[in-house]
């Protein structure tokens, strides 16, 4: 079973969105664009235990917090799912209720005649709904879930009930929650649901009640406990009749059966004995990170082979995981599960997907949109895999893209960022501060291809580049929002040009005592006093054949601000200002107001959206 096709109206930050899923799927986006939101709203019509909340919804879950509308009536919270794949068992439970998908067309069929159903192409498929609105006269929200289809007099569905949902095998494993409540017996729990599909009755709550109400507590007479509650029950006997104060007791707790789902827990040997050499045993959500991440893994390994058809949707699984285990748990779910929906920061969960299996979220006005990201323009499978994959999925995660010509500009201009901002930094920052993400373009063909591409996922681009002929220089400006042309025509001569010479020649000395002047150089060795054009001719190439090595982001790296060429210092000031403008002077009230504070800075051009 696959969800193909969701709808969402009015829920939490989404005013409308209809999103197409893939078969593995990894949604993408910036904090607070909506990813959370739509597993939520998947969670409300197919999540087996969402409504047997106390409040499956409340106001804040409604767009704008409006749930009423200007003519009092009551505004509704709706999402649709429609789900493919489904087995024989699900098609012969869900019987009239069935739908029909086209595959190519990634549409339902209305009123399908026979033939069109016998195509390859059109398969089963169920509709499901949910709606949440507010009752004023029960003064309360109410939800329900049911069949899309068919529909009955005055517009009637039929209920989509708990045992329907539970052959769905949807399961949503919240950020943090699902590990630290795994092997425990709250509802949801991933223990709980195994327990439910082995259909184990749990008869044994009554007898551990009653246990704990016998239980004694403190009843020493040596503590002193039972001396004074026996004075409160003398005290008591003064105003009210003798039997209704009798033998006051301490005991455990009041708890229910609900009480002790939530208290009652899986315990686990750590390894340790005590000092009476007895093995010490702590809750398993003490264990080591390690520890739980296998647990969890073992029992959804677990709950896959007793439901064999399911749908996990799981939120950020690299929260407190190192990368490799990141991409073990990822593989591990998705191989499991007919379907896997993910929503993830970070690089290395992106990393284990193909690029059509990632869908870029944006949300303007209440609209969400989903794009599923391609290859990026002129990258083969082969080099993507080999090289650009882990740059590709930082840029992804990025709100803002800034790209470079080639493998020296890629390493110097972070390198001169980080500088700048060690000599100046209420003037500079690093790019990773603003939130950047630098993709190398490999050449200057590349830069306006890659800048539109970028640009349709909704990210801010940036490029700077070499010299270029005009025509080339209109198609890069025309592809990025700002564009930033070198007046040289490679890096190094940029560097070579425009470099203060007192930094080249420590650059040149430097490499000679390091080491890493190369042999085959030796005879352009640089040594006090050398010529500077000879210099420059040496470093160049130098330069030319260290292009892995970073040099270049070294040289920069040792200089001052004087020492850096001025185009590069002015572009990543200017790319700063962008980012992160200055905050602008409020239209004045009055004359004494008209004047704005001394150094105070207006950058029209800047970017009013800053923030990684």
């Amino acid at each position: 079973m696959k969800i193909a096709r969701i709808k969402i109206s009015n829920f939490r930050g989404i005013k409308s969105a209809e999103l197409l899923l893939p078969d593995h799927v990894v949604f993408v986006g910036d904090n607070n664009t909506g990813k959370s939101t739509v597993l939520e709203a998947v969670d409300l019509v197919l999540g087996p235990e969402r409504l047997n909340r106390p409040s499956p919804i409340d106001e804040h879950d409604f767009y704008a917090g409006e749930y009423i509308g200007t003519d009092e009536s009551p505004i509704s919270i709706s999402v649709e799912v429609v789900v493919i794949d489904l087995s024989d068992e699900q098609i012969i439970h869900f019987g009239n209720h069935i739908e029909w998908w086209n595959t190519e067309t990634k549409t339902l069929l209305q009123e399908p005649p026979p033939e069109e159903t016998d195509k390859p192409e059109v398969i089963h498929a169920l509709r499901l709904g949910f709606e949440g609105k507010y009752d004023s006269d029960e003064d309360n929200f109410v939800c329900e879930t049911f069949f899309m289809s068919p529909q009955g007099e005055n517009g009637a569905k039929d209920p989509f009930r708990t045992r329907d949902k539970r052959l769905c095998g949807f399961l949503f494993l919240r950020t943090l929650r699902t590990g630290s409540r795994a092997l425990s017996l709250e509802r949801g729990s991933l223990l709980d649901i195994i327990l439910r599909l082995q259909e184990l009755r749990l008869n044994m709550w009554e007898g551990v009640l009653g246990e704990l109400r016998e239980l004694a507590v403190a009843e020493n007479e040596e503590l002193g406990i039972s001396a004074i509650l026996e004075e409160v029950q003398n005290s008591v006997r003064k105003f009210v009749p003798s039997e209704w104060a009798e033998n006051p007791r301490i005991r455990v707790s009041d708890l229910t059966r609900e009480h002790l789902r939530k208290t009652l827990t899986v315990f686990m040997g750590t390894g340790e004995k005590t000092s009476a050499g007895k093995e010490y045993a702590a809750p398993f959500s003490h264990q080591g990170t390690g520890t739980i991440n296998t647990l969890v893994l073992a029992l959804l390994a677990m709950i896959a082979d007793l439901k064999q058809n399911v749908i996990f949707a799981m939120e950020e699984p690299e929260i407190a995981i190192p990368p490799h285990t990141q991409r073990r748990i990822v593989d591990s779910v998705r191989n499991m599960a007919a379907q896997s929906i993910f929503t993830s920061h970070s690089p290395y969960v992106l990393d284990e997907f193909a690029p059509e299996s990632l869908v870029i979220l944006k949300r303007e006005g209440g609209i969400l949109e989903g794009m599923p990201a391609t290859l990026p323009p002129a990258v083969k499978s082969k080099a993507y895999r080999e090289q650009l994959r882990t740059r590709f999925c930082e840029c992804l995660l990025a709100r803002r893209i800034l790209i470079v010509e080639g493998r020296t500009e890629y390493d110097a201009v972070s390198t001169a960022a980080r500088r700048l901002h060690e000599l100046d930094p209420d003037r500079f920052k690093t790019l990773e501060s603003l939130g950047l993400a630098v993709i190398n373009a490999e050449t200057d063909s590349q830069i306006a291809p890659l800048g539109g591409y970028f640009r349709t996922l909704g990210k801010k681009v940036y490029a700077i580049s070499d010299q270029q002929e005009p025509v080339a220089s209109a198609a890069i400006s025309a592809a990025v929002d700002t564009a930033f042309e070198s007046p040289e025509a490679s890096f190094e001569k940029l560097l070579l040009n425009h470099t203060d010479e007192a930094a080249l020649r420590r650059f040149g000395k430097d490499a000679v005592d390091d080491g890493r002047w190369p042999s085959h150089l030796a005879a352009e060795t640089p040594y006090d006093g050398m010529d500077i054009a000879a210099l420059k001719a040496a470093l160049g190439k130098f330069l030319k054949n260290n292009k892995g090595a970073s040099e270049a982001a070294f040289l920069v790296g040792m200089c001052s601000e004087a020492e850096l060429p001025a185009f590069l210092v002015s572009t990543i000031e200017a790319i700063r200002i962008h980012c992160s403008p200055p905050v602008l002077v409020p239209e004045a009230t009055d004359i004494e107001d008209a004047a704005p504070p001394t150094g105070a800075e207006v950058s029209p051009a800047a970017d009013q959206n800053p923030g990684p």
